[in-house]
Formats: C-alpha cells, structure tokens, sequence
C-alpha cells in the first residue's frame, strides 16, 4: 500500500511504501498526486519512503512506477528514496547518472533531512 506522507513540503510529492504495492496504488494515488504537483510548480520533487520489501510491488506496480518516470523524464527535479536497503540506494545512486534531475538515497532515520532536501537541494546540518 502506498499513503501520502502528509508533512511533506509543498512543493514535494512524498509517498510512504507499506506491505503489498500494487498498480492500484500508482493508478489512484501516486500518479495524480505527482501530476497535481507538476502542473502547480512545473518540476517533480519525489520522496518514496520503502518501509517494504521490493518484492512486494507487483508487476503491475514496477510498470506504473517505470511510466511514471518516462512521462516526467523532463520534469525530475530532486527524488529521494528512503530505506535502509543498501543495494537500494547503491542502485539509486547509479541511477541519478541517468536520469535527469538529481537522485539521492537517504537511510531511515534520515527522513526528515530527505524531506528538507527534496523540497530545496540542501540538506539540514547537523
């Protein structure tokens, strides 16, 4: 199941990843959410908190997430994916060669710094 993080910033489309992830949740959440966004700010600020396994999005879920990035390929700003996973946020830091716009992996209990980062390219100092 995929839920809005409600104090996120608002300029930053933050979604929190639990259990099973399905088409469903893109269809009826994420990818209205992450259009209301763009339309209102011309960019996409993205933050996935995955407090799931990667096994646990179905198929229909990796393809809706795979569309998601091809249509807003030009509107990526910042996104940041939050977990503890290592290989997860190896991969997100390849990918930010990519992509445009910048990707960078957060650890769980640095949410809140994943936030503040999303919504204006700095982190919080310590």
């Amino acid at each position: 199941m995929i839920t809005i993080i409600p104090e996120a910033p608002e300029n930053v489309a933050a979604f929190n990843a639990t259990g099973e992830v399905t088409k469903e949740d893109f269809e009826k959440l994420v990818i209205p959410r992450v259009k209301e966004k763009v339309d209102q700010f011309g960019e996409l600020n993205y933050l996935l908190y995955l407090d799931t396994d990667l096994d646990n999005f179905t198929v229909g879920a990796w393809l809706e997430d795979l569309l998601l990035g091809i249509k807003n390929l030009a509107n990526w700003n910042r996104a940041a994916i939050v977990t503890d996973k290592e290989g997860v946020q190896n991969f997100t830091d390849i990918f930010s060669v990519l992509m445009p716009g910048e990707f960078k992996s957060f650890p769980k209990e640095n949410l809140y710094n994943a936030l503040y980062w999303c919504k204006n390219g700095n982190e919080v100092e310590a």
